[in-house]
């Protein structure tokens, strides 16, 4: 374990548990993680004025690079995990498979949110599901096959279907299409046999997400519903503007992220990502108990991003509903677009990008870029959704992005 003190951050004093008083800049907040995610809720934090200390083995983090403190440690290291609890008043995480047992060990002794819980629910898809039946939202049909007895007991409606591995999937890793019962018992043994969820696959009309924050106070509020387009399962654009998604569509997904939040007795930041079927009808896909890509617009867009609500559901701050001021569109920057002139990383052509009206660029400080990697996402803000998004076509084609 490795810890470095970037800059001087102020002093951690000890509080109680439960119930929290609010947590005044001046404090120190925790990162779980050491992402981009957590780079820019570190950023968010900083500004407001708290001490920052993030624990990410990794000795060139996003977030280790910026943050007072870095513990250079494994998320299940018991030295690290001890060092956090000192110098944070608040934990939170940037990711969602870092070990939930590490969050229930830091929550013996500092606030945590999301809590360990909330977080193992997102980890196992066959739970994750559960939860939502129970919450009264609907998904797509499935069966847990984690055993030759399940897999031969595959209901038929659900092919063609999706095997998707029960733990540590996302950005499409862990999934396999599947049409025949042949083709989904060679898929599961592809996978290793281990525990897998088939879901039904389903015609796709668009897919969204909504971002809600919840107090331990049970307060919530909610940024716009955010319309987005995956390439090759990855988030690859997103739209929030009025007229973005039919209002009732918009209205139920709201809902529904409500419901599965209060469900959970959720504390902290939640994305709910959705599936529109052609039908024009909604069922959910999945859950991230932290910030999302698809929520970056609103670091430019809103008077409070995803960061900002964050920060205020960890450190027990009054929740006040995000306005957003200016149509967006968020385009995400892969590794790729380092090597659209060829073999040799080439850095893109950002000058010409900025000298488009309305154009944010973000990147994460990491040092190689590699295809499929997340370097950055660019936010393009307009006085009209139509002209936000011209400007994000312009900088999409000076960058090598398919249009949208």
């Amino acid at each position: 374990m490795q810890h470095h003190a970037n800059m001087t951050a102020p002093g951690a004093a000890p509080i109680a548990l439960r119930p929290q008083a609010p947590l005044l800049p001046g404090r120190t907040l925790g990162v779980l993680g050491g992402g981009q995610l957590g780079r820019m809720f570190v950023h968010a934090a900083q500004a407001m004025g708290y001490g920052t200390v993030v624990l990410d083995p990794d000795p060139d983090s996003p977030a280790g690079q910026v943050s007072h403190h870095h513990i250079q440690a494994g998320y299940d290291d018991p030295q690290g995990l001890a060092e956090l609890a000192r110098l944070a008043d608040a934990v939170t995480t940037e990711f969602e498979n870092v070990p939930a047992a590490a969050l229930a060990t830091l929550a013996a002794r500092r606030p945590v949110a999301p809590a360990a819980n909330a977080v193992a629910l997102a980890q196992d898809r066959a739970q994750e599901k559960a939860h939502f039946v129970r919450c009264g939202v609907r998904c797509a049909p499935y069966a847990v096959i984690a055993s030759a007895e399940q897999l031969a007991a595959a209901p038929a409606e659900l092919l063609p279907g999706i095997l998707k591995t029960m733990r540590l999937g996302y950005d499409g890793k862990g999934q396999r299409r599947v049409t025949t019962a042949a083709e989904l018992s060679a898929a599961w043994h592809s996978l290793g046999q281990q525990p897998c969820v088939l879901e039904q696959w389903l015609a796709l009309a668009l897919e969204c997400s909504v971002i809600v924050a919840r107090g331990a106070d049970g307060s919530i509020v909610h940024l716009p519903v955010q319309r987005n387009l995956h390439r090759d399962a990855i988030l690859a654009v997103t739209e929030v503007y009025a007229g973005n998604l039919p209002q009732a569509l918009a209205e139920q997904a709201l809902q529904a992220a409500i419901s599965i939040a209060n469900g959970l007795q959720y504390v902290g930041l939640l994305c709910v990502e959705f599936f529109v079927l052609q039908d024009g009808s909604l069922v959910v896909n999945e859950i991230a108990p932290r910030p999302h890509n698809s929520g970056h617009y609103s670091q430019n867009a809103c008077d409070l991003s995803q960061f900002d609500l964050q920060l205020r559901t960890l450190a027990g701050l009054p929740l006040t509903a995000p306005r957003q001021h200016s149509p967006a569109v968020m385009l995400n920057l892969l590794g790729e677009l380092w090597f659209a002139q060829g073999a040799v990383a080439q850095t893109p052509p950002w000058a010409e990008v900025l000298a488009l009206p309305g154009t944010h660029l973000h990147l994460y400080g990491k040092g190689q870029a590699r295809p499929g990697r997340k370097m950055g996402h660019l936010n393009v803000t307009g006085p009209s959704p139509q002209a936000a998004r011209a400007t994000a076509l312009k900088a999409a084609a000076l960058l090598g992005i398919a249009p949208f």
